[in-house]
């Protein structure tokens, strides 16, 4: 079983269920192997603690950072093992792993913790992304650790595993910010990436390198006799002098030399020898073991981590449990974990593995391939598919998956990217319905709908007529046809085929009532996926409170990280909705719901948001904050694996599309509104969205009758459109028309203010040209405390010239300062006159805009103002070219000078 795959099973577990879930499941049946990372490693019984090392390893408890570095095999292990065993206090260990990144390794460090003992509040939390971190999270935990009276003793072993840069600075970031509360122990065969020269110039690092660790003299007879071995002094010099010390080298020339009837001559021999060390040592070792020793240690090389029981089941014997007791007893490079687990040294493993290819050559797929068998019926899923990989039986692996209803996990929750690395191998030579619903899945997820779709289709032609040949009888068959009617859905909403995705959703519903409810209790994530697919194709249709059934039940999902992307995005389409029905504010905090969705679970922000993030630009149009809308929509487009389509490509033709013509370029509108993806069938109100644009350019350039006419072909309902045409009826000189057309709404108390502040206009416009002045002073002042909470301004931006004259009266100065226009003049400054030229819509300075200008108040250079934001000088420089743009200045002073006019400061 490969370290990834048992990481990333433990993440999920660390993640969705809390680390006391998580110990209660380290059994052989789950996974077997997540406590022995916490586990103080034993020591043999030929074991010697050697008092000038533990002397210097005290000084650990003075200083923040402690290395132990030395090479494979120098024992750096076991003496910080042996120190440890004779603290008072507890210590967190932690072995780390290979390829692991920052989310696997915070969380495994936040364990270790908490099963040493340090109390770490549940605010802390826990990542859930295997990749990544929040820093948030690192900072409450620097915060809880510095607030101890005495510090938290880590050790963090094979720290060399550990390769990625990110973790190393966070790692710093916890100690340098934990003060006094950690003491950091790196047990490294490397230089760790830390700034070790600033510990060292501060004098607060301990350091035991290569050359302390190596064996004395007297240390290395010691050893020997341990050993029962009685070598004279010179041979012992010898043998000291041609290993330097090396422990493992050491030991292995003991084990090799006690066997042999002269054990001077044996290691005379050896001394002149040329070939490593390790290759020499190691094949002696093998080669003296018992023919059954021998074979279970070749056939379990092949294991990271390994139980007797699946010892037995490689070798087909049942003698493993003797076996490795009596290999660990003589300390034949065959680790005990703990909770009767073992692992191979991993120099040992490696020469093993190349003997099994050259004794036994083609037997490793065939191991892997029982390994993969006796997993699958222990429960453990990742381990089983990264066996089944590796003995290259795909549609073994594929079978595994699906019988396990865990398809879903292909597009969400922590083991989706490995998951896709694993079958990416899968050839097409793989063509059982399994094997089919895994092409499908993974075609799908790439968006090749054309091999997606074939696949599929051949799915469930093979599945019509035979059940599953994986095995599972009629359950292994509903959960394929279970599989195969979510990915009917996803295929529905790529397509933007509501009625495919009706009938997969009937199809799911029957077919679950045949799967055991603790399989579907597991897997959550197929359940939500299903629900957002079929939400996505209802909303498509504009069957708005069909769509919001599914997505609701879609966004309520239990599951933790493994539903979070179906929630993010389900969230993201009811925002949508609400958007579209005028409703900007909620649209807003169901749209920072879905970003919330994915930070919580420390998740890229991308991930399952993007529809939010593009919701969340068309808002910022909507209230002129045209930068926050453009770098809203930069961050969607970013490079993510978010879904292409229909529903989303729409709401990115909304927010493109209205940014471009706030800023002045109706044609390019209009082409942002092209369909980005082809549907099965026509969006109302995707097609009332192009409407609008369109209408909107002919109405700047003069053709109110062109654009009365586009919109008149719009699908009934599309009440935006409506109140379009209004507006067109109202340019083309027919007031009345315009009147008739909005006394027409029913919008039964669902439209908001995006839709009813515009109406309002209208009926205002209309009323000022037939001089009904009273009428057109009170419309003007509904749609301004309407649109006050929403903040929305692009109405009364789009309204005209003929709006600006109402805005600088008396009863409108109120309902628009501050939000509208410019405030009153802070601090009981003279009011303006009364006959000055009412003031212009202002567009308003976000929140990092207004944090640039207050230090631009306090005479801060732009240095300085990163430096205090923690951001890049780049940064500032744009902010600060937006807020000279939205005040009209051009140096500082005058933007603080106009700030302080606007009540900004």
């Amino acid at each position: 079983m490969t370290r990834r795959t048992v990481a990333v099973s433990a993440m999920a577990v660390l993640a969705e269920n809390g680390p006391e879930a998580t110990m209660a499941r380290a059994d052989p049946r789950g996974d077997p192997f997540l406590r022995t990372r916490f586990a103080i490693p034993t020591r043999p019984a030929t074991f010697l603690r050697r008092e000038r090392l533990v002397s210097h390893l005290d000084q650990a408890l003075l200083t923040p950072l402690t290395m132990v570095n030395g090479a494979a095999g120098a024992g750096k292990t076991l003496l910080v093992a042996d120190w440890t065993a004779a603290r008072d206090t507890s210590v967190a260990w932690l072995t780390t792993e290979a390829d692991q990144g920052c989310g696997t390794f915070w969380a495994y460090l936040l364990q270790a913790l908490r099963v040493s003992g340090v109390p770490l509040p549940a605010g802390v939390g826990f990542p859930a992304d295997a990749s990544r971190v929040d820093h948030a999270l690192l900072a409450r935990l620097a915060a809880v650790l510095s607030d101890r009276d005495a510090p938290a003793i880590v050790v963090l072993d094979a720290y060399d595993r550990v390769t990625d840069p990110e973790i190393a600075e966070q790692l710093e970031f916890v100690l340098h910010h934990s003060g006094q509360g950690m003491r950091l122990i790196l047990i490294t065969r490397t230089e760790p990436l830390l700034p070790l020269h600033r510990y060292r110039a501060a004098g607060d690092m301990t350091e035991i390198r290569d050359a302390e660790l190596a064996f004395t003299l007297d240390e290395a007879a010691v050893l020997l006799e341990s050993h029962g071995l009685h070598l004279p002094v010179h041979a012992a010099r010898t043998l000291v002098e041609r290993t330097r010390g090396w422990a493992v080298g050491l030991r292995l020339c003991a084990l090799a030399a006690r066997e042999s009837p002269d054990p001077e001559t044996y290691l005379k021999e050896f001394e002149a020898d040329r070939t490593t060390v390790a290759d020499f040592l190691l094949a002696e070792v093998l080669e003296r073991q018992s023919p059954e020793t021998q074979d279970l240690l070749l056939r379990v090389s092949v294991l990271d981590r390994f139980c007797p029981e699946l010892a037995n089941a490689l070798t087909e014997r049942t003698d493993a449990v003797s076996i490795l007791a009596a290999l660990h007893r003589e300390n034949a490079f065959v680790e005990h974990l703990g909770h009767a687990s073992y692992r191979l040294h991993p120099l040992f493993g490696e020469i093993l593995r190349a003997h099994l290819r050259a004794r036994s050559p083609g037997l490793e797929p065939e191991l892997h391939r029982r390994a993969a068998a006796w997993l699958r019926c222990s429960g453990s899923l990742a381990e089983t598919l990264g066996h089944g990989a590796a003995a290259g039986d795909w549609e073994f692996t594929a079978g595994a998956l699906v019988d396990d209803l865990a398809i879903g996990q292909l597009f969400t929750g922590l083991r989706r990217d490995d998951l896709a690395e694993l079958f990416s191998r899968m050839g097409p030579e793989a063509t059982s319905p399994a094997a089919d619903l895994v092409h499908a899945a993974c075609e799908l997820s790439r968006y090749d709908l054309d091999g997606g779709l074939t696949h599929l289709q051949h799915a469930e032609q093979s599945l019509a007529g035979q059940e599953m040949p994986t095995g599972g009888g009629s359950t292994g068959l509903a959960a394929a046809q279970l599989s195969c009617a979510l990915l009917e859905a996803l295929a529905a909403r790529l397509t933007g085929s509501p009625d495919r995705a009706e009938l997969a959703a009937e199809a799911a519903e029957r077919l679950q009532e045949r799967i055991p409810t603790r399989l579907l209790e597991e897997h959550p994530e197929l359940t939500a996926l299903l629900m957002t697919h079929l939400g996505s194709t209802r909303l498509w249709a504009g069957r708005f409170d069909a769509a919001r059934a599914a997505l609701t039940a879609a966004a309520g999902s239990t599951g933790g990280a493994s539903t979070a992307l179906p929630r993010g995005e389900s969230l993201g389409h009811l925002a949508l909705i609400d958007y579209l029905n005028g409703w900007l504010g909620r649209a807003e905090r169901k749209a920072l719901a879905a970003m919330h969705t994915a930070e919580r679970f420390s998740l890229p922000r991308a991930s399952g948001s993007g529809l939010g993030l593009l919701v969340l630009a068309a808002v910022a149009v909507d209230r002129n904050e045209l930068d926050e809308a453009q770098e809203l929509l930069d961050a969607a487009a970013a490079p993510h694996r978010e879904m292409r389509d229909p529903v989303t490509e729409a709401g990115r033709s909304i927010a493109t599309s209205g940014l471009l013509a706030a800023n002045g370029h109706p044609q390019a509108a209009l082409a942002a509104t092209e369909p980005a993806v082809a549907a099965d069938v026509v969006s109302p109100w995707a097609v009332g969205h192009t409407a609008l644009v369109a209408s909107a350019v002919h109405l700047a350039e003069g053709r109110p009758e062109a654009a009365a006419e586009l919109l008149q072909a719009v699908p009934e309902g599309q009440v935006a459109c409506v109140v379009g045409a209004a507006r067109a009826q109202l340019a083309a000189g027919r007031p009345a028309a315009a009147i008739d057309l909005l006394d027409g709404l029913r919008s039964e108390g669902r439209l908001g203010p995006a839709v009813t502040v515009r109406a309002s206009l209208v009926r205002a416009r209309a009323a000022d040209e037939a001089g009904d002045f009273a009428a057109s002073r009170r419309l003007v002042l509904q749609a301004l405390h309407e649109a006050r909470r929403e903040r929305l301004r692009r109405p009364f931006i789009e309204a005209g010239p003929w709006i600006r004259p109402l805005l600088g009266l008396v009863p409108m100065r109120g309902a628009a300062a501050g939000w509208l226009t410019p405030g009153p003049t802070p601090h009981g400054g003279p009011c303006p006159p009364k006959d000055q030229p009412p003031a212009p819509v202002v567009e308003e300075l976000t929140g990092r805009e207004r944090d640039v200008l207050q230090r631009l108040a306090q005479m801060m250079s732009t240095d300085e103002i990163a430096a205090d934001l923690y951001v890049s000088v780049n940064t500032v420089k744009t902010h600060l070219k937006s807020v000279y743009r939205k005040l009209a200045v051009n140096r500082r002073h005058d933007a603080v000078l106009r700030g302080r006019e606007l009540g900004l400061l």
